[in-house]
């Protein structure tokens, strides 16, 4: 079988077709690509912020949802399966993956980083991961589940790593294509969600999608907007400790904000990422007795509890995404880098 997509051969330098074998092996599946999420992971490969872990010319992209068109004979079953291709894959048998750490694991498969990714008509990897999708999609086709792949399995690990629960205070800083979905995963655990961004486009939209409290901090110092937060959640009537934090900016000021938001028995979850460095006072994580992770990705067997929060309805898609053609990959990757892009874009083939 052939491929058909768009690489890259340098960052900046433009993508242009090309076309290589992916005739599955025994353990493979052949998906047919639906749609392919344009993540802010991409646009840093692209234009040489964080080199990919293959050799170049590369094909990005890996928030992919399509369908299953030719299978190892161990997995035929799946062939015509409508499915989602997690982002992060693990080989399941290395050392880390068999101690309970499969997301560091050593081989694993990230489609557009560890090998061709999503932005191509047809894509090869591993079967064992695949998430099988129902018949019934409701309101949203194919195309629009390929951001689960990875826009809302993240944000939905980091929460389930930070033992979110009902009454707890969530705070989500950056609610762009990831903390939109932060928001929403956050508010039907049941937690009271404070939504931190810089535009107030994206905090109007979130507050009608469950954020409780939005806050612009655009020009604000972070200890004003430290009193600020205080303030709303005192008022809500919620505790001033073992607040739940999300950084999902990607950003130096996100993440220093984030941090020195950080209270007593609070827990903090980096989910954006950023080559910035900061300054930060860990000290501050043994005196307030807290906890910082990081979140790379999501577990596989996660995936089906996030697809059936979406389709649900807990969380919601459609306000936050666009379909494009792939064509226009040039352009798109031009726009989210310059932040011009209001929702997610998702590419579709023209198969």
């Amino acid at each position: 079988m052939r491929a058909s997509g768009y690489a890259y051969k340098q960052p900046k330098a433009g993508f242009q077709p090309i076309e290589y074998d992916i005739e599955p092996g025994p353990n493979d599946a052949v998906v047919r690509v639906a749609g392919c999420g344009l993540c802010h992971t991409d646009v840093g490969f692209y234009f040489g912020d964080v080199a990919p872990r293959a050799e170049l010319p590369l094909v990005l992209g890996h928030e992919i949802s399509g369908v299953v068109e030719a299978a190892g004979e161990a997995y035929s079953s799946l062939v015509g399966s409508h499915v989602i291709i997690p982002s992060v894959m693990p080989c399941g048998g290395c050392e880390r993956c068999k101690a309970g750490y499969p997301n560091t694991c050593t081989q694993q498969f990230m489609p557009g980083n560890d090998g061709q990714g999503g932005f191509s008509d047809f894509i090869k990897v591993p079967a064992r991961y695949l998430t099988e999708l129902p018949k019934d999609l409701g309101k949203y086709e194919l195309a629009d589940l390929s951001v689960i792949a990875d826009a809302v399995t993240t944000p939905y690990q980091s929460v389930q790593r930070a033992g979110l629960k009902a009454g707890d205070v969530a705070i989500v800083v950056g609610v762009g294509g990831v903390g939109t979905y932060g928001v929403q995963i956050a508010k039907a655990v049941g937690a009271y969600v404070v939504a931190i961004d810089i535009d107030d486009t994206k905090l109007e939209r979130i507050a009608k999608h469950g954020a409780d409290a939005v806050l612009n901090v655009k020009g604000t110092s972070v200890k004003d907007t430290r009193k600020a937060v205080r303030r709303m959640v005192n008022e809500a009537g919620k505790p001033g400790f073992a607040w739940k934090i999300f950084e999902m900016s990607g950003s130096a000021p996100g993440q220093e904000l984030a941090y020195a938001l950080l209270p007593h028995s609070g827990t903090l979850a980096v989910v954006g990422f950023t080559m910035a460095t900061l300054q930060l006072r860990l000290s501050n994580l043994m005196a307030f007795d807290a906890t910082c992770f990081g979140n790379w990705g999501c577990a596989p067997e996660l995936y089906p509890a996030a697809v059936d929060m979406v389709l649900k309805g807990q969380v919601d898609l459609q306000p936050f995404i666009k379909r494009h053609p792939l064509s226009e990959i040039g352009s798109l990757f031009e726009a989210a880098h310059a932040g011009q892009l209001a929702e997610r874009a998702i590419l579709v083939p023209a198969t």
